[in-house]
């Protein structure tokens, strides 16, 4: 398996607000990876932090260091964080650092770290003291060992979307969530995830009596991660995270992220304009996982998964794990809307990709317009299906082919059509797997079948107007 080197430069890309400066997650463990860097802020081994002695760094960032540290006289080992002495004058920066700990102690969850105090020391620097974890965390894992497989996603993802969950449920969204902030425990004979790095955690409703920490036009968060309305610096919600999930599960599917640039800002953008690719054009998975990662990183929140626990069903359902929902078979009908760039094109040419983005947008909407559901979405296609009733096949057929005909005249007329590329559009009807589903327009979501295997119904070559199969004619 190919080795893919560690972007060192993630951590150091959080978009900031004036005067505000990133925390730095309990990352690393006792085995936290290469030596520490000479920092002038740095405590000598041997200093007390209340009850505990310091005992050497294991992580430290712009915001705080990490210590391995020991009880004095219980003997046990923990980790302490401290808050930088120049952002201890900062009572805005003390607060975000008391709400850190806040957030965590709030959620009590077993995928979140544990911390067992909060105390200041001499020098009037907070800190507080959470369990100590031997492992690493999952970037340095993909640095190592290259992509994981899509059971080994799962069983990492699970129990963070379980602590994501119980983390929204309480109001906190973690506006974070990258594979270097999820650490893999290796401790006893089980792996144990943890989700770490709640500081910059948004409270959703904090106390009306306590200032906001962030204001709208504050941008905070990593820009490798970043979802849209985190980049313009709008509200967050949970939906926030369910995008980021969507690029952590792209990532470890990969070994890549799904944007990646020169520069921040070219990400950023990309993360605000470009059509996501799809992991399986990246890695061998199945094209159910390309219908997950389009639809957390939708750039509109309104259109993505609209719970954690949504997703998690989702990524079981891909990955092959037993759900309580039963699958059943019928006829569907489908319209597959297929984006093909010329040979020798250049594809992430400006123009190409405002008309990629123009005709998914305008196919989005004649679909949902039009009470289709969208069982599958990639950077280049979408499919927009109806299952068929008995009794009402032959209607919803002709009207499908309608929808696809006069879609086709949209398409063709678009202003921002450029040679390079081609539109086809095909309309097909067999057999699916569906389930019930409340999000689906009409109560059955498609979720597998020949209707979602266009390549063994759809035109290779290129097509104008619109294609029918011998099923849909």
């Amino acid at each position: 398996m190919t080795v893919l080197p560690k972007p060192e430069d993630e951590d150091k890309t959080r978009a900031l607000g004036p005067n505000q400066t990133p925390t730095l997650a309990h990352g690393g463990g006792a085995a936290g990876g290469g030596a520490p860097v000479f920092d002038a802020d740095a405590l000598a081994p041997g200093t007390l932090a209340g009850p505990y002695v310091l005992k050497r760094e294991i992580a430290s960032g712009g915001g705080g260091t990490v210590y391995e540290a020991q009880h004095k006289v219980l003997g046990r080992k923990a980790a302490v964080k401290v808050l930088r002495r120049q952002l201890a004058a900062s009572p805005q920066m003390v607060t975000r650092f008391v709400r850190e700990a806040q957030a965590v102690n709030l959620i009590k969850h077993p995928a979140i770290v544990d911390i067992f105090e909060f105390d200041t020391l001499p020098d009037g620097r907070p800190f507080y003291v959470m369990e100590l974890l031997e492992g690493t965390d999952v970037r340095s894992l993909l640095s190592d060992r290259g992509r994981f497989t899509p059971a080994e996603v799962l069983e990492i993802l699970e129990p963070v979307c379980s602590a994501l969950q119980v983390a929204h449920e309480q109001g906190i969204v973690h506006r974070d969530l990258k594979a270097s902030n999820i650490f893999v425990s290796t401790g006893g004979d089980k792996r144990v995830i943890k989700l770490l790095d709640f500081g910059i955690a948004k409270l959703m409703h904090p106390d009306a009596s306590e200032a906001g920490l962030t204001v709208v036009g504050t941008r905070l968060g990593t820009s490798y991660t970043m979802a849209p309305e985190q980049i313009r610096g709008d509200g967050v919600d949970p939906r926030t995270d369910i995008y980021a999930l969507g690029v952590v599960l792209y990532h470890l599917l990969t070994g890549q992220y799904p944007f990646r640039a020169e520069t921040m800002t070219d990400i950023e953008r990309m993360h605000l304009e470009a059509p996501p690719p799809r992991p399986s054009q990246g890695a061998p998975v199945s094209p159910a996982f390309d219908a997950i990662v389009l639809r957390c990183m939708e750039k509109t929140a309104e259109r993505r998964y609209q719970s954690v626990k949504a997703f998690v069903e989702a990524l079981r359902e891909a990955v092959g794990a037993k759900t309580d929902k039963p699958e059943i078979t019928a006829q569907a009908a489908a319209i597959f809307v297929d984006i093909r760039v010329a040979e020798g094109a250049d594809a992430e040419s400006d123009a190409v990709l405002d008309d990629t983005s123009a005709i998914l947008d305008a196919t989005e909407q004649t679909f949902r317009g039009a009470g289709l559901g969208l069982p599958l979405q990639t950077g280049s296609a979408i499919i927009g299906a109806r299952v068929l009733s008995d009794q009402a096949g032959g209607g919803v057929r002709d009207e499908i082919v309608g929808i696809a005909h006069a879609l086709a005249d949209e398409l063709a007329a678009r202003p921002t059509a450029v040679p390079e590329v081609h539109v086809n559009i095909s309309v097909h009807v067999g057999p699916a797997s569906i389930k019930e589903s409340a999000e689906a327009p009409d109560g059955k979501e498609i979720i597998g079948g020949e209707i979602l295997s266009p390549s063994d119904w759809a035109p290779q070559e290129n097509v104008d107007g619109v294609h029918l199969t011998a099923a849909a004619q």
